[in-house]
């Protein structure tokens, strides 16, 4: 007798999230080159989004900076390498703290916030209304809303990663007694474009997770107003996910282009 392994329904569940993402995506990049260009919405994004972060953003940067500086500094101190502090702290930021922490901040502050105000969109109707009205709701919420993010995030990493430094000089200037000029002319002259643009590239696939994954769970949320709680929720925690698997990815190819 033949028996039919059965799939377990949570991994059912999980594929056809996949398939629907990698649809939803595939549709983005279909309607981001068709007209018209809501040129004027993608701009009031882009304010809203880095406006409103950017407070959240610094003060996380700043504290990165001084935690980070005042745990690495008495172990430097044991070897007698205190003089690295600048140069490593500033490669280290640059290179993975500062962007996967901005992007995870980013996460639960942009992403949760698209999830739950698309999501409410949907239960209320409203895109419903913006159909049949003949605006494309596609184009202009959630394509927007993307690109808005892929564009900001990374401007908001580079604003990061400048104050967690000038946070990181604070600690040494109290401890050490090191200028401000001497600080980052140690900084600059062990950082190479090797370290920037990596860093700098994955940034705009950690903006894009964000949007998308914040879209795609209001756009298509259900289950009356109970959903948009879950669809902010469920943003926030599959976009922590794939920042993650984005960030090995690209640690991954880094690696490997550099041992060419």
């Amino acid at each position: 007798m033949n028996t039919i392994l059965k799939i377990p329904e949570p991994v059912q569940t999980f594929f056809a999230e996949i398939g629907e993402l990698s649809y939803f995506s595939g549709r983005f990049f279909k309607e981001v080159f068709k007209k018209p260009y809501e040129f004027r919405e993608f701009l009031r994004q882009c304010y809203n989004m880095g406006n409103q972060s950017l407070l959240l953003v610094a003060v996380t940067g700043f504290i990165i900076g001084l935690v980070f500086t005042l745990q690495s500094r008495p172990t430097l101190q044991q070897f007698g390498a205190v003089s690295w502090m600048p140069s490593m702290v500033s490669i280290s930021i640059i290179r993975e703290i500062g962007p996967i922490i901005t992007a995870l901040i980013c996460a639960g502050r942009i992403g949760s916030g698209i999830g739950a105000e698309l999501g409410s969109m949907r239960v209320t109707e409203q895109i419903d209304a913006m159909e049949v009205s003949g605006t494309n709701p596609f184009k202009y919420l959630v394509v927007t809303r993307i690109l808005a993010t892929t564009l900001m995030l990374p401007i908001l990493v580079f604003f990061a990663d400048a104050i967690a430094i000038y946070g990181s000089f604070l600690v040494e200037n109290t401890k050490g007694n090191v200028s401000f000029l001497l600080y980052y002319n140690l900084v600059f002259k062990h950082l190479e474009f090797s370290d920037l643009i990596p860093s700098t590239i994955k940034t705009f696939f950690f903006g894009f997770a964000i949007g998308l994954v914040g879209c795609f769970k209001g756009y298509n949320c259900k289950k009356g107003t109970a959903g948009v709680g879950i669809a902010a929720n469920s943003a926030v925690v599959y976009t922590s996910m794939l920042l993650f698997i984005i960030d090995f990815i690209a640690v991954l190819v880094t690696d490997i282009f550099y041992s060419l």
